[in-house]
């Protein structure tokens, strides 16, 4: 699994504007959590699609920008939590142990 790691705001513009020509997927880290841990392992045994571009956010680092992001794509902050960014808006978000990579897949080729 490739990851781009997301650590400043900047990024954030960046997958906005990236999203208008391909899905975006944020995946909000905790490394305190176990559940956290399983829905990690859980994506990276999953080949990942060549179309979609995957951002992992440790949220306990970065716990500011992991604010930002909730506040910018109107999704109530959980851990873990992934996000599927499509022509600039959230069009799915879920959280725990409902991460699975067919639904992220799913709701990005969505129409």
């Amino acid at each position: 699994m490739h990851w781009i790691h997301l650590t400043d705001e900047e990024q954030l513009k960046q997958i906005i504007t990236r999203s208008q020509n391909r899905p975006q997927v944020i995946f909000k880290h905790s490394t305190r959590c176990s559940i956290s841990s399983v829905a990690l392992q859980r994506l990276q045994k999953v080949d990942q699609p060549s179309d979609i571009d995957f951002y992992f956010l440790d949220l306990i680092a970065y716990r500011g920008l992991s604010n930002r992001i909730s506040e910018m794509f109107k999704v109530y902050h959980e851990s873990p939590q992934v996000l599927v960014i499509k022509d600039g808006d959230c069009i799915y978000d879920e959280s725990h142990l409902g991460i699975s990579m067919d639904e992220i897949i799913d709701s990005a080729h969505a129409a």
